[in-house]
């Protein structure tokens, strides 16, 4: 009698085993046909999937558009004074001397004030009470930065406009053996500046190599896709 108790057990325990097995391998396939019946758009990264949609992530709306700031927006005068200064080197002191008329004339399109110090060599743009864009002076920094930086007047004042971004990347510190350093700067030029204009093309900005720096000048997606 016992023999058959346990040998009954035994069968039992090898049924329940078996059920289990079964009802495992079920729910595994239960498991793989909703997975597949979930579309590949609903299956979202771990790090997104409590992001909720915003109002924003549209693919009609142009991330990469700066809308212009008219005038007339600001309702107020600026309360504070601000003003950047930058120095130029020797040889740019006279070409900085003829066109510094042009660059007066754009800035005061803008309320900007500017004065070029030949005895220091330094060049300073600031605010004044007829400023309208609040903005425009951290463009007007990068108008004289430019310009220490051999490019040229027309090409400078480019910066002033609202679509127009300015990227100063240094270079210098990439390589430390000066030899080497000249080779890969040559790199970016290209046999008679064929790779430069091939960047320029391509990020649809303007691109100036001057010794140990790269002035860029674009959109924001341009200057992204230039550094």
């Amino acid at each position: 009698a016992n023999k058959a108790e346990s040998s009954g057990s035994k069968r039992k325990g090898r049924d329940g085993d078996a059920e289990l097995d079964e009802e495992g391998d079920r729910r595994q396939r239960n498991d793989a046909d909703t997975a597949e019946e979930i579309p590949e758009e609903k299956q979202v990264p771990k790090n997104k999937k409590y992001r909720r949609e915003k109002p924003w992530d549209s693919e009609d709306i142009d991330h990469w558009k700066v809308d212009p700031f008219q005038k007339g927006e600001m309702k107020a005068a600026l309360l504070e004074e601000s003003s950047f200064a930058t120095l130029f080197p020797k040889y740019r002191e006279q070409y900085l001397k003829e066109a510094w008329p042009v660059i007066t004339r754009e800035l005061e399109k803008f309320g900007i004030g500017c004065e070029l110090n030949l005895v220091e060599g330094s060049m300073t743009v600031k605010t004044t009470r007829a400023t309208w864009d609040p903005y425009i002076i951290l463009k007007a920094r990068d108008v004289i930065k430019l310009l220490a930086r051999s490019v040229s007047a027309q090409q400078a004042v480019k910066a002033l406009q609202d679509d127009v971004q300015v990227d100063i990347i240094k270079i210098s510190g990439l390589v430390r053996n000066k030899d080497r350093f000249v080779k890969r700067r040559q790199r970016l030029l290209g046999p008679n500046g064929s790779t430069l204009k091939a960047l320029e093309l391509l990020t649809k900005c303007y691109i100036l190599v001057q010794g140990n720096t790269v002035s860029v000048m674009g959109p924001f997606q341009g200057l992204k896709q230039a550094r």
